[in-house]
C-alpha cells in the first residue's frame, strides 16, 4: 500500500468512527479531507461541489479518457450529482483605495449569490468540495472554496475536500457522469464571518511591524525571490521577512492524481523550510489561490488555529504601494 492510499484509509476509518462530528442529516466528516471510497459510500448523504475554472462544458459533456504517461487525466465528466462552481465566480472585483482590483475576497452577498447560482441548497448536509485532481492550481482552487465556505459560517467538520478530486474518483474505479449541470438556484446563505480565518490589509501591516506573526509565501520560488513578477502585481518580490513554502511543495502527484499529503509529511516540510507549525501564521500569494492551499495545510491539516490567510495578497498589497523585498535589482 503506497503512502497516499494508506493515509486515505486512515481518514476513511476515522470518518466512520466519528458519528457525532457533524449534523445528523448527513454523513459525519471526521476531518478536512475524505477519500474517494468514503465519498462513494456516502454520496447520497452529502452535497458535492466541483470547482474548476475556464471552459466548464467539458465537465458536463465529454467522457473521461486516459492521458499519455499518466494513469488518469481528467478531461471530462464529474462526480455524479455534483454541482459546478466556476472558480472565477467566487472572487470579487471592486475599488480599493481608489484602485480597481480583481480577484478579491468577496463580501457575504456576492459569495451567497455565487453559491446560489451554483445550486447550493441550505440542506444541512455536509459539503464535499471536489477538485479536478490534475495539478496544484486545481487543488488550491478547491482549498480557496473550502476557505470561503468556512469563513462564511460553515463549521469545521461540515465541509471537506475530496483528496485527489475527480482524478482520484476515476483512479478508484468509479464512474463519472456527463449529465448536464443543474440549473435550479440554491437557497444557501452566508453566515457570520469567522474573522480568525482572514487577515485584512491592516492586520498584515500591523503583524509585519510588530512581528506578531510569521508570513508564508505560497508562490513559485522565482516570484518569491523577485526573479519573476506576476502580471496581476505591480511589484516583484515578497513581504518583508516572509518564508517560502513554494507552490510545488503544497501537493504531490501519485499515479496521476494530485493529492494533499499526510500531516507528518507537512511537519517535516515546515521544519525543512524553517516554518513553525504552531506560531501565529498568515499565508499569502498573488490573489489568494495558492495561499489557500498553504492555509489549508497549516490550519486544517496541521491544526494551527492561529493560521489565517491574507486573501487579497500581493494583488492588493502591491497596487496600494506597500513594500516588497527581493533580489537586488528585481524592483
Amino acid at each position: 500500500m503506497n503512502r497516499w492510499t494508506a493515509a486515505s484509509a486512515l481518514m476513511l476509518g476515522a470518518a466512520l468512527m466519528a458519528g457525532g462530528a457533524s449534523r445528523a442529516s448527513g454523513a459525519p466528516l471526521a476531518g478536512p479531507m475524505v477519500d474517494a471510497q468514503w465519498l462513494h459510500a456516502h454520496l447520497d448523504q452529502v452535497t458535492v461541489l466541483t470547482v474548476a475554472d475556464g471552459d466548464q462544458t467539458a465537465l458536463y459533456s465529454k467522457p473521461p479518457r486516459l492521458g499519455p504517461g499518466r494513469s488518469v487525466q481528467q478531461v471530462g465528466g464529474h462526480v455524479p450529482g455534483s454541482l459546478l462552481v466556476d472558480f472565477e465566480s467566487i472572487r470579487q472585483s471592486r475599488v480599493e483605495d481608489g484602485h480597481q482590483l480583481v480577484a478579491l475576497m468577496p463580501d457575504a452577498g456576492f459569495f451567497t449569490d455565487a453559491m446560489d447560482k451554483a445550486g447550493l441548497p441550505a440542506s444541512g448536509r455536509p459539503i464535499v468540495v471536489v477538485m479536478l485532481g490534475d495539478g496544484v492550481a486545481a487543488a488550491d482552487m478547491a482549498a480557496r472554496l473550502y476557505f470561503q465556505l468556512r469563513y462564511f459560517g460553515v463549521p469545521r467538520g461540515e465541509v471537506a475536500l475530496l483528496n485527489g478530486g475527480t482524478a482520484a474518483w476515476l483512479h478508484a474505479g468509479y464512474a463519472v457522469s456527463t449529465a448536464p449541470a443543474p440549473t435550479a438556484r440554491g437557497d444557501w446563505k452566508a453566515g457570520a464571518p469567522d474573522a480568525s480565518l482572514l487577515a485584512t490589509l491592516d492586520q498584515v501591516r500591523s503583524a509585519l511591524t510588530l512581528h506578531t506573526a510569521q508570513f508564508i509565501d505560497a508562490r513559485p520560488t522565482p516570484q518569491y525571490l523577485g526573479l519573476q513578477q506576476a502580471p496581476i502585481d505591480t511589484a516583484a518580490g515578497h513581504l518583508p521577512g516572509a518564508k517560502s513554502f513554494p507552490t510545488d511543495a503544497i501537493v504531490a502527484e501519485r499515479d496521476g492524481v494530485t493529492l494533499f499529503l499526510a500531516e507528518r509529511d507537512y511537519r517535516w516540510m515546515f521544519a525543512s523550510y524553517s516554518i513553525s507549525a504552531t506560531a501565529p501564521t498568515i499565508t499569502y500569494c498573488n490573489t489568494g489561490q495558492f495561499a489557500a492551499g498553504a492555509w489549508f495545510v497549516a490550519r486544517e491539516i496541521l491544526g494551527n488555529r492561529n493560521a489565517s490567510m491574507y486573501a487579497n495578497s500581493m494583488n492588493e498589497w502591491t497596487h496600494l504601494g506597500n513594500p516588497t523585498v527581493g533580489l537586488p535589482g528585481s524592483h
